[in-house]
Order: structure tokens, then C-alpha cells, then sequence
């Protein structure tokens, strides 16, 4: 799909996310997602009953009577998205289904984006593919997701495989408050588990794994050679060949067990999104279905 058409999906998403807010997450997330702990608000003169372990006892001590601290329940909370723009991400479109992965993980992205937005919500993002390529810090405002929504639009893979092992270790990093990390990728790399386990210690985590109908079955074209992406490696494979076809549906299958095992192994809750789904249904639907089980 072309960048422009793109662009202008993107920009309807405001109107979108409004119905997005209030069905999936519930207006601010906090009924699917709860901010946890408290912040200091103020303090004031203790009152009988008070607990004494809220004395603050450097106040009292400078007005010589007690004085208690006030707190109040922390209900900020940041929305963070780590989006694979790694080479594996760029396969795919064509006249049936004309978006790629990539296309496919920016329209989730946005539509989270801006549902943060609507929600009053921060946001934040890190893009990557075999490094680091962008990092923005949560912030709240419609400028700042469309600033992330552009530069995910202009994103091209620079060099070979994929850094999502790393990406997941500096979002770690950056978050230092509990947050909901999206993770968006295809997740066709290795070393990745353990990252991502330690991340969902740490925060409320969902991925979204991205996939082409292709992955699953890969019609008779005859004779076709074939470049991977990631590696750059060429194969010439037979298509008629039934054999050639069964294998190439069974990788696929066997991959998609793997992932599964290892999101269910941490309890992270996943979406399954194909290059031919409705992104906003799929996403509605998701969340919606975690709003009840909440």
C-alpha cells in the first residue's frame, strides 16, 4: 500500500480511537489496567484515627505538632509500543492482499497510539530492526503520535536480522514505572525469550505477533527463487511440488506453536494479527475480551 494511503488511514484513527477508548479500554484503560502504588499529594494536621505510620515527621517537627502525609492513587498511566521495522517485516502485499507486515504492525501501532491519546494517556515508542532506530519517550498529545506515526512510515531496515532482543532490553530500561508495553513483531528471530519474560515481570505486556497468509500456505507459482529477508540468502524452490508446499506449511505451524508456548509459558496475553485481518476489529475484539475478564 502506498505511503499516502497510508497516511490518511492513519489520520481517520482520532475518530477511531474515540470508539476504541470506551469499548476496549474502557475510557483510560484502568479497568483493564490499573495503575499501581501511590504519589504523595500533601499533608496536613493529624487527626484522631489517622494511622501513624503516614507521620511526617520532619513537618511535625518544624511546626511542633503532628502532621500526616496524603496520598493519592497513581492513575497515570504510559502506553508504550516496541514495533519491529526489521527486514522479515517488509514481505508481503500484492494485488489480493495489498498490505505488508510492516503496513499492518504501523496501523496497530497508530490505532494504540491514539487510543492512549484519546485516553489521556502517555505514550511512547521504540522502533528497531538489527539496531535501535528511533526512541520516543513517553509523552502525551495527538503531535506527539503523529510524529511517531511518520517516522514509523519512513522507517527502512538497515542491515541484516533482528534486534528485538536488544529493543526489548532498553525499553526495560527506559520504563521505570509499571507501564503497558505492546510488543509488535513478527518474532521471526531467536534469543528473544528471555527479554521479554523479564519485561512482563515488570510491566503489563501484550504482543502482537504479525503474519502473511503466505506463512501459512504458498500456492503453486512453479519454479521461484526466494531471498531471505533477514539473511539475504537465496533459495530456488519448487512450488508444484506437494511435498515442497506440505513443508513449507508445516515450518509455519511448528513456528506458531513455539511462539504460543513461550507467550503462554510468561501469561502474556497475544494477538494473532494477518496482513488480510481488520486491524481495528481485531483490536477491538481483543480488548473487549479482556475488558470482561477484568
Amino acid at each position: 500500500m502506498e505511503r499516502d494511503e497510508l497516511l490518511r488511514r492513519i489520520t481517520t484513527f482520532p475518530l477511531v480511537a474515540g470508539e476504541l477508548a470506551r469499548d476496549m479500554l474502557a475510557g483510560d484503560f484502568r479497568s483493564v489496567f490499573r495503575g499501581e502504588g501511590i504519589e504523595f499529594d500533601e499533608v496536613r494536621r493529624y487527626e484522631q484515627g489517622d494511622d501513624v505510620r503516614t507521620i511526617d515527621r520532619n513537618v511535625s517537627a518544624r511546626y511542633g505538632t503532628p502532621y500526616v502525609k496524603l496520598y493519592r492513587e497513581e492513575r497515570e498511566l504510559t502506553v508504550f509500543v516496541v514495533l519491529d521495522t526489521s527486514a522479515s517485516m517488509f514481505v508481503g502485499g500484492g494485488a489480493a492482499i495489498p498490505l505488508r507486515r510492516i503496513e499492518q504492525a504501523i496501523l496497530a501501532a497508530a490505532l494504540i497510539a491514539f487510543s492512549a491519546e484519546r485516553s489521556g494517556q502517555r505514550f511512547g515508542a521504540l522502533l528497531f530492526d538489527s539496531d535501535t532506530r528511533a526512541i520516543f519517550k513517553p509523552k502525551r498529545g495527538r503531535s506527539h503520535v503523529m510524529a511517531f506515526a511518520q517516522t514509523a512510515l519512513q522507517a527502512k531496515p538497515e542491515g541484516r536480522g533482528s534486534a528485538l532482543e536488544s529493543a526489548l532490553m532498553t525499553a526495560s530500561r527506559l520504563l521505570k514505572r509499571r507501564s503497558i508495553v505492546v510488543v509488535i513483531s513478527d518474532f521471526l528471530s531467536l534469543g528473544w525469550e528471555h527479554e521479554l519474560g523479564s519485561l512482563s515481570e515488570k510491566h503489563d505486556c501484550i504482543v502482537c505477533r504479525v503474519s502473511d497468509p503466505l506463512d501459512a500456505e504458498i500456492p503453486n507459482v512453479g519454479l521461484v527463487t526466494i531471498e531471505d529477508p533477514e539473511t539475504g540468502a537465496l533459495s530456488t524452490c519448487n512450488t508444484a511440488s506437494a511435498a515442497f508446499r506440505s513443508a513449507w506449511s508445516e515450518w509455519n505451524a511448528e513456528r506458531t506453536a513455539l511462539c504460543t508456548s513461550i507467550f503462554h509459558r510468561f501469561r502474556l496475553a497475544h494477538i494473532e494479527l494477518s496482513t488480510a485481518d481488520d486491524v481495528v476489529r481485531i483490536l477491538k475484539n481483543f480488548f473487549r475480551s479482556r475488558k470482561r475478564r477484568a
